[in-house]
Formats: structure tokens, sequence, C-alpha cells
């Protein structure tokens, strides 16, 4: 094929392009970074403004029995739902909805945390770890479980995939059938012969990411020359630096760094002969491929992608020739940082791939499995662990979602009709005060004059305070009413700081990312170890309705400056057909469902032309069953958005989209309520099998197990309280006529 050659005028916008980055950088980020230490008037500090009403903010409308949405134990228990009226079986699963989710609650600390499941690289990285670090007859008992679990995961073609019903992935094919080889599993099994003809029909073991190529290397399976380079080098570039660490997203920081160690280490490891892959390479053929993605057809003489594959080439050159004394000094500053990071946080990051890294890098610097340091991230590790007794099985999990999981139960508890001082609410009312951050986190390094405040997703991850956990955990916090003066003031102030901080996040394009602010620099995604596809940590669409949702609910509306940019943020972030892309959750409805509900929060007028843009097409793609659905493979093609086999969670998202928008007496918000009424099971729960959560775009996706229970719950709580505050108008104005 011809390669297309750039014209005089696309080379002078690609140039312009990289000038007004540059230029960007510089007068927002630089600039004012310095500012605001020299000048306090410069600072983010100041950015709370109450709004009106705030005092009315946390007062509760005790009564809810009175206009009948209180908590009925056993109301309808003893009908059948067949002899029930519609509005008895809304209360009726309502309320078994309720009692299911009140008896999975803590009940010592009073938060809720759900199992959080993803695909089987996770059990295949730790097999491998097992490996690195020697441990494989010590943790025999372990490796068989997991194996087990991941030959449990197996599809029928032979593949592994990355998300429930989706097809096989090469880099979880390729990782569960090595680990497998590394648990003692025969290569002629027919099971593994299966493996094999997959891996060569998906493309072979070239195909690959590069942290699995990585990971081969270190036992010499796959050869250095087609690994990325990630020296330890990275960490000598200060943070005013147009390149430097803090460029990158949090969770890259936290794979990246202790990798950086382990690269510029470069252990060789051995494997038991069984254990080797080299029936998956082609005889005579070198044990790599070229670093980095495919070119482009269109690709110029000049392009990011070429600049940093120059720049991998000579971290490879210059290895082991240049100043010993750089690479001393940056191995001591990559230990520094992760050591650091290690201190109020179970686990670095609090999440599986930095821990196992961790791990690795300490092995690579001498530490002692004694060493508390050690300890401590392999203790976060096996608090992974997830039995699966059905299966003789171990499951991993990714994190913990304790946070996330309270915040959103508490919700859906209150707004279904739970009293606000039911004893349920306040003890996670407790529990999330106490674990509000109030240290300084990395999110300093971009906003350094703010006062810390705040939540995370898991237990302890106190470097890592997220936008999108505080802003639910503030919607929670609201729905309790109190009755102890003392701690009533002290979930004001926590609730205080939080919004003054959500605020201090708010990015200069009007929206809010997940855990820094400012870090767009889309030239990092260019970069050869990249292909996680989340280098960066932009704004999102999702977030920033959420946030609106909150500031929506406490006063805030278009007048003020941080409500209009982030709806301005919003309608350029509109798909062409109406719909929101959702980062962090399946997909499309999970985008459009939030964007309405925030957008309802501030007040906006939700007759206008690009609101009724996206309920138009949140009603195209509802099921004729009444659901909504949609699977990971709309990231993929996004001519897959909101097609799928209907899920309870997705479902709520697009009734709760509908009513957010005022559709109440509409058939498509009929037809969505009659199908969670009549999914619903009978101990209160529903059943999904997809995932709906989303980790990385098109790399790795989450299953949140809870989704498909406080989701519907939320829904159903939002439907009934809209649906008795019409009739009450109506009520209203017949007295009146």
């Amino acid at each position: 094929m011809i390669k297309k050659r750039k014209t005089p005028a696309e080379r002078a916008q690609q140039v312009k392009r990289l000038v007004d980055e540059i230029v960007s950088y510089v007068n927002d980020d630089l600039v004012q970074r310095n500012a605001e230490r020299l000048l306090p008037g410069f600072s983010r500090d100041n950015l709370f403004v109450k709004p009106e009403g705030w005092d009315t903010v946390f007062q509760h409308d005790t009564q809810e029995k009175k206009n009948g949405n209180g908590h009925k134990n056993g109301n309808g228990h003893h009908r059948s739902a067949n002899d029930l009226t519609r509005d008895e079986l809304l209360d009726l699963v309502i309320n078994r909805s309720q009692d299911w989710l009140l008896s999975r609650q803590d009940p010592e600390k009073g938060y809720w945390c759900a199992p959080l499941l993803a695909d089987t690289t996770l059990e295949s990285d730790t097999i491998t770890l097992y490996a690195y670090m020697g441990w494989l007859d010590r943790k025999a008992d372990k490796v068989r479980k997991m194996a087990n679990f991941i030959l449990s995961k197996q599809l029928p073609d032979g593949g592994w995939n990355i998300y429930k019903n989706g097809p096989a992935e090469i880099s979880a094919t390729v990782k569960a059938y090595w680990a497998l080889k590394i648990a003692g599993h025969s290569a002629e099994a027919p099971y593994m012969q299966l493996a094999r003809k997959k891996i060569n029909e998906l493309g072979g073991i070239h195909k690959v990411n590069s942290y699995s190529k990585f990971y081969m290397a270190l036992f010499g399976i796959y050869s250095w020359r087609g690994v990325p380079a990630i020296p330890t080098e990275l960490m000598l570039f200060p943070k005013f630096f147009y390149f430097n660490i803090y460029e990158m997203s949090s969770w890259t920081r936290g794979i990246v760094i202790p990798l950086a160690i382990v690269w510029s280490n470069r252990p060789k490891k051995t494997l038991p002969a069984h254990a080797q892959l080299d029936e998956l390479f082609e005889p005579g053929k070198p044990r790599w491929s070229r670093v980095g993605p495919t070119p482009p057809p269109d690709e110029g003489i000049f392009s990011w992608r070429k600049f940093f594959l120059m720049w991998d080439r000579f971290f490879k050159t210059m290895e082991g020739r240049g100043p010993h004394f750089f690479r001393t000094w940056s191995m001591k500053l990559a230990e520094r940082w992760m050591i650091e990071h290690f201190q109020d946080s179970e686990g670095l990051a609090a999440i599986f791939p930095p821990i196992v890294n961790a791990l690795m890098a300490m092995e690579c610097l001498g530490y002692s499995e004694h060493d508390p340091h050690f300890q401590s991230q392999l203790k976060a590790l096996e608090d992974y662990e997830i039995p699966r007794p059905e299966i003789d099985g171990l499951q991993m999990q990714p994190c913990l979602s304790p946070i996330w999981d309270t915040a959103i139960s508490v919700i859906a508890l209150a707004e279904s009709g739970l009293p606000r001082d039911h004893e349920a609410l306040v003890q996670a009312t407790r529990w999330m005060v106490d674990m509000e951050i109030k240290r300084e986190g990395d999110w300093r390094v971009k906003n350094p004059t703010t006062k810390p405040g705040g939540w995370a997703f898991e237990f302890r991850n106190d470097f890592y305070p997220d936008i999108d956990d505080t802003a639910m955990v503030l919607l929670a916090l609201r729905h309790v009413h109190l009755s102890d003066y003392d701690f009533s003031q002290e979930r004001e102030k926590s609730y205080l700081r939080g919004l003054n901080w959500t605020l201090s996040m708010q990015c200069s394009n009007g929206g809010w990312a997940a855990f820094d602010r400012n870090n767009t620099k889309s030239i990092f995604e260019k970069i050869p170890f990249a292909d996680h596809n989340a280098m960066i940590d932009p704004p999102s669409a999702d977030i920033t309705a959420r946030v609106l949702e909150m500031l929506g609910y406490v006063g805030y509306d278009k007048s003020y400056p941080c409500v209009a940019m982030a709806l301005e943020y919003l309608k350029k972030e509109q798909e062409n057909d109406g719909s929101w892309y959702g980062r962090w959750g399946v997909n499309y409805v999970y985008g459009t469902w939030q964007v309405l509900r925030g957008l309802a929060a501030i007040g906006e007028n939700m007759n206008s032309d690009y609101v009724q843009r996206a309920v138009h097409w949140l009603k195209s793609v509802q099921n004729d069953d009444g659901g909504w659905g949609e699977r990971c493979d709309s990231y993929d093609d996004p001519s897959r958005k909101g097609k799928g086999p209907s899920t309870p969670s997705q479902t709520a998202w697009g009734l709760m989209g509908l009513l957010a928008a005022g559709l109440l007496e509409d058939a498509s918000t009929e037809k969505a309520l009659e199908y969670l009424l009549r999914t619903h099971n009978i101990d209160g729960s529903w059943d999904e099998e997809e995932f709906t959560g989303t980790g990385f775009p098109k790399v790795f996706y989450l299953e949140y197990t809870y989704y498909r229970n406080y989701f519907p719950l939320l829904a159903l709580g939002t439907y009934r309280n809209k649906l008795h505050a019409s009739r009450q108008s109506k009520e209203k104005l017949w007295a009146f006529h």
C-alpha cells in the first residue's frame, strides 16, 4: 500500500497543534502553579461560595411514611404478586430490595463492599508473580485453585475474553495459557491445544500488549528488544517540565514507577521446563517484534509515535553505557516515591497492577520478604482473594470498592423511602465521615494551594482521592438526618471540605476528571508502553455530570461560573446522535443517563433541543422487553452503542434518564418500570450476566456486583417519588378548581 503523504497545509496544522498544546501548558499550568505560591490571589482555595439556602441542605422531612414512602417491612409478603395493584407491587419490590441491601451492610462499621470482579488476567498475573518470586511450591494450593478458576472461564473456541459474553482477546488468552502451563497443565491437553489454535487465529504471541511481553521477558521467554523501555530516568524530569511523571494518569504512575525499577534491573528468572512457551513462536523466527503500534498510512516525517520510538531506541542503546550516577540517582528517586506512596494506603495505589509490580520491584531492590513494606503489599494482594469452593477455585479482585458501594447504597435507600434517620443510614454516614482524606496527595502537584478533602474508592488510598467518589459521597451525606448535634456539625464541615476540594479540581475546559486536574497531554498516548489505553486522565462527561448533580442539589445553578463552564463542556462533548460517552460505565447509556440527571439537578431546561436529542437517542435504543443493554464492544465499535441484552443496572440508568427529562407518563418509562418489576427476584435482588463497569476502555472492564441491585432500587425510588409528587400536584390543582 502506498503511504499517503501529508500536504504542507496538513503538516503546518500538525505543528500548530503541537505549539498550541505547549503554549497552553505554559500559560495555564506552569505559570499558574508558581503564581499561586507567590501571589495568594491566584490560589484556587477561595473558589467555594456557599449557595443561597445552604442552611436547608441537611434538613429533611422525617415523615416519609405519611407520604407513603416509608420502609414497611413485610408489606405485601403474604399476597401473591399477581393479586397486587401496580402501586402495591412497586412498594413490595422496593421494600424487598431495601431489605436485601440492608442485610448486606457491615454490621459493625456500617459500610457496604461488594465483590468487584474482572477477567482472568488477574489470576494469570498472580501465578506469574508467584513464579517470579520463586513461590510456586509454597503457594501450590493457591496456584492450583487459580488455575482451576482460569480454566472454568475458557470459551468454547479455546480463548479467554476480557468481559462477559465477549470474544476471545489475545493478551488474556496468552496469559491464561501461560499461567496454566506454569501451574503444571500439559500442553497436550485438549483444552490447551484448543487455546493454542485460538492464539494463532488471533495473530500469535507477538500481538499481546507490552506489559505481557514485559512479564515474559523476565523469564527469557520474550526478547527485551521487543519490550518498550521503561527506565527509572523518567524520575529525573522536574515537575515543571512538559514531560514528567505527573503528566501521566495516577494509575499509570503506580504501574510504571515500580515497573521501571524492574526494567532497569532486568532480573533473569527461571521457569520449569514445562512452563516454557516455545510452541507459540515460529521456529527460526526472532522472539520479538517491533515496539509500538503499526504506523498509520498517513504518518509523515515527524510524529509523536516516531519521537517516542526514537527515545526507546536511545534508552536501550545507552543501557549500561551512560553515566552510572544517573541510574543510581533515578533508582533512588523511584524507590523513594514507591515507598512514600505505601503510606496511608492498603497497597500501592490500592489497585492490583501496582501492588504486583511493587512486590517485583522490592525483590529487585533486595528487600526481605519479612520487611514491613513487603508484607504490607503482600497482605493487600491477599485481601483481593475470593474463594470459589464450587469449582475448588480462587478468584482475584482488581481492588475493593467500599466508598463507592456505601455512598450509592445510602442514596438508593434514602431516595427509595427508607427513613432518613434510620440507623443503617446514620451508621453509614459516620463511617463515610471517618473515611474522609485529610492529607495531601498527588493531586497537589497541579493544585498546590487547595486544602485536602474528599474520598477515595477503596478503604485506604489517601494519595488518591477521586472526584467521582467524592461527588457520590457528598450526594449521600445530604440524605441523612442526624439527631446528634455535634456529629451533624462534623458532617457539615467534612462536606464543605470535600465540596471545596472538588470545586478546585475543575479542569480548564470546565470538566472534571477522575484523579487529577488538567491531566490532558494527549502525546503521552503515543508512548510505546501506553497500550493499556489510559495514559492520561482527561475530563469526562459522566464525572462532570455527577459533580453537577451534587452541586445542583445543594443550591448551585447556571449563575455560578463553575456550573456554567461545566455546562458548556457537556454541550461540546455530546455526540452527534445526542448521546454522551461513558468513561467509567458501559457506556453511552451510562454517560447519557448521568448527564441528564446532572442537567436536571442544576435546573437546565429539559425541553431544550440538545436535551431532547439525548432523550430521543435513549428511547431509540430501548429494547423490546423494556430494558436497556450495552456491551463493552461499543468502546471498540461506536455503531454498537446502546446495543446488547437488557440488564437491570443499565435499565435503571435508562429509566432514570427519562425521569430526569420529565418523562413520567411515557410509554418508554412504563416499559422500563415493568421490566424492573418483572425481573426482580423474590429475595429482593436482580440477576445480571454482563460487565457494566469500565476500568480502561478497550482493555479492562469490571463487574460491580451490586450495580444490579442498588441502581434499580434507586430508579424505582425515583419513579415513586416523582409519581407521588405528580399526584399531589394534581390533587392541589383539582382542589383549587
